[in-house]
């Protein structure tokens, strides 16, 4: 039976209540894109005359361990402390295991809807594993056109039960090979404004760690749609991997938005809003968006890491002192969560819950 993509109601139900995604929507020979997924204008990407980010020349972590030290942690720094986007090759994951990522995301959304819809929130056997569609769809103006899944870890064996059986050992394995080079940023970040983590307050700052697999169906216009909308991540550091298709625009200083082009074997690593905080603002989170494509179905593995629930957040002591001035305020990182998640994405708005009165 054909589904009757006019009417709101039914279209919403099929894609997000039921589990069936944009993915769904297109394999039933959609050929047009329905109004709940139509963005505002002042919303969709223009894809002529896209400026490509030239500040995105690989950095090589492998001369972090000779005397290219200091250089090589000062084009972090700079990059953290502008754009907060840069990529990175020699980063500790094999490109084989890249690849595998990324087929294994193919492999995920390619089962039949029932298959990924039994991880929708309301039905997850399991808290780890969370499968939707959009951001908020039930607030946004307009739907992303985006599935995803979400996989959060607490330690190995729970991961390899729970997370779902086509991606758990891969996504693992890029977790676990990702980690020691997401500390070494963080140190280097955090040892250039004076500050010397410990091994607890790490722990505790980056405590919470999710992969997620995002799968960004064709579109049959892309002019009109958008895969995510203007945000900022609210975590610590994400660290990205992108396909071969492209897609990911960085804003920059004077309000345009730039290309972040794929780079084979390189990740790509982004400054959140956690790090912005600590560093009372000499960090910039980097609000970023993805376009959709019609040239193919796009997908992307992000690790995010953020503090615990449970942990308080707010800039730095060290980091005051030098600055004579706190702008952020302290709070529970439970209550910028919730405020994150409570809304729609709108650019780094996000962080006015945490300003200094």
């Amino acid at each position: 039976m054909a589904i009757n993509f006019e009417d709101q109601t039914t279209l919403f139900n099929f894609v997000v209540k039921e589990g069936n995604g944009v993915k769904g929507m297109i394999d039933s020979g959609l050929s047009s894109v329905p109004q709940p997924f139509v963005q505002p204008i002042s919303e969709r990407i223009p894809t002529e005359k896209a400026l490509t980010c030239e500040a995105t020349q690989p950095i090589d972590l492998s001369n972090l361990d000779g005397p290219q030290h200091k250089e090589v942690a000062k084009q972090i720094v700079e990059a953290a402390e502008t754009l907060g986007f840069f990529q990175v090759v020699n980063h500790g994951v094999t490109v084989e295991l890249l690849e595998l990522l990324k087929s294994s995301a193919h492999e995920f959304f390619a089962q039949a809807p029932e298959e990924k819809a039994m991880y929708l929130k309301e039905v997850s056997p399991t808290k780890l594993v969370k499968y939707g569609t959009s951001f908020v769809p039930d607030k946004e103006k307009a739907i992303e056109w985006k599935d995803y899944v979400s996989m959060l870890y607490t330690n190995d064996s729970e991961a390899l039960q729970h997370w779902p059986q086509p991606c758990r050992e891969v996504a693992l394995e890029f977790l676990k090979s990702s980690m020691e080079m997401v500390k070494n940023v963080v140190n280097i970040l955090m040892e250039n404004v004076g500050v010397t983590l410990e091994e607890e307050k790490m722990n505790g700052l980056m405590g919470t760690k999710m992969v997620n697999m995002n799968y960004y169906p064709t579109c049959p216009s892309p002019e009109l749609t958008i895969g995510v909308g203007r945000h900022s991540d609210m975590g610590m550091l994400t660290v990205l991997l992108q396909d071969g298709i492209g897609g990911l625009y960085v804003k920059l200083d004077n309000g345009e938005w730039a290309e972040i082009p794929p780079v084979h074997g390189a990740l790509v690593i982004n400054i959140g809003d956690t790090l912005q905080i600590l560093s009372n603002g000499k960090y910039k989170s980097a609000e970023h968006r993805v376009r959709t494509t019609n040239i193919g179905s796009r997908v992307s593995v992000p690790i995010f890491t953020a503090p615990y629930p449970s942990e308080k957040i707010g800039p730095l002591p060290e980091v005051v002192k030098r600055d004579g001035v706190a702008r952020y305020k302290e709070f529970l990182f439970q209550d910028y969560m919730n405020n994150f998640f409570g809304q729609p994405h709108d650019g780094k708005k996000s962080l006015d819950f945490a300003r200094a009165e």
